[in-house]
């Protein structure tokens, strides 16, 4: 059987692709175990996935690792997510820099625990100078703060004088956005089997393509994410144009 990736062109590879890693709780209980074990098994999904967006030349990869409502979890399984991420950041570094991978962050961090922001700039500024991929986690993330914090911005900018309201359109929105220097996903990947989007890059997925599996996340590999891009380069983005004039 052929490989999606061999099938794959690579003259329109998506600069960036975001991914909601769903199911890590339900494919635990599937196996018997407590849900925090699928979040540990989820690590080696982020890895092969990382390690196939890079081979094929994805410019950004944005993974959807903790929302602002993930502080709603019992207490237990967000200090089982937290002790995970210290962990996941200190063993991954080595295959990160050897990839030539970047790391990047957007959402609240002031939220996160103060041993995880520090092992995050850590690792981010040993990976600083690499040049390949740039690995994006969404941490303490939702579009509505987002979205908030950035019409905060405005207003008080231009409550001082320094923004004109008359300026204001959506290419200027984006620049006070966490994604400000990023390109907007092209594709938008979500495991699992569920149909939403889970307050994850609102403004950003206007124009995307949008791609659900019915696997679990702990399951996904990079051939799953080739068969995605795969699926994605099958399809006809219009940006409400139609066919016709795409073709002129």
């Amino acid at each position: 059987m052929e490989l999606f990736r061999n099938k794959l062109n690579k003259n329109k590879i998506p600069k960036h692709v975001a991914i909601i890693m769903d199911g890590n709780g339900r494919w635990a209980e599937k196996h018997g175990n407590a849900r925090v074990f699928g979040h540990k098994q989820g690590v080696e999904s982020v890895r092969s996935t990382v390690e196939g967006a890079g081979e094929i030349g994805i410019e950004h990869l944005t993974l959807y690792a903790f929302s602002t409502e993930n502080w709603e979890r019992p207490k237990y399984e967000i200090e089982a997510l937290m002790s995970l991420l210290i962990f996941a950041i200190e063993s991954e570094t080595e295959s990160l820099m050897k990839n030539n991978v970047r790391l990047s962050t957007i959402g609240d961090l002031n939220k996160m625990p103060g041993s995880v922001r520090t092992k995050l700039n850590s690792c981010i500024n040993t990976l600083q100078s690499n040049t390949g991929l740039n690995l994006i986690l969404a941490l303490s993330y939702s579009s509505k703060w987002e979205i908030t914090e950035a019409v905060k911005k405005i207003v008080e900018e231009s409550k001082s004088g320094k923004l004109n309201p008359d300026d204001i359109n959506d290419k200027l929105f984006e620049k006070y956005l966490s994604t400000a220097d990023l390109p907007d996903p092209e594709l938008l990947i979500r495991t699992s089997g569920e149909f939403r989007i889970s307050n994850f890059l609102l403004w950003q997925i206007a124009y995307s393509e949008l791609y659900f599996t019915e696997k679990l996340w702990p399951d996904f590999r990079k051939e799953d994410l080739f068969r995605a891009i795969f699926d994605y380069q099958n399809r006809e983005r219009r940006f409400g144009k139609t066919s016709e004039q795409l073709i002129s």
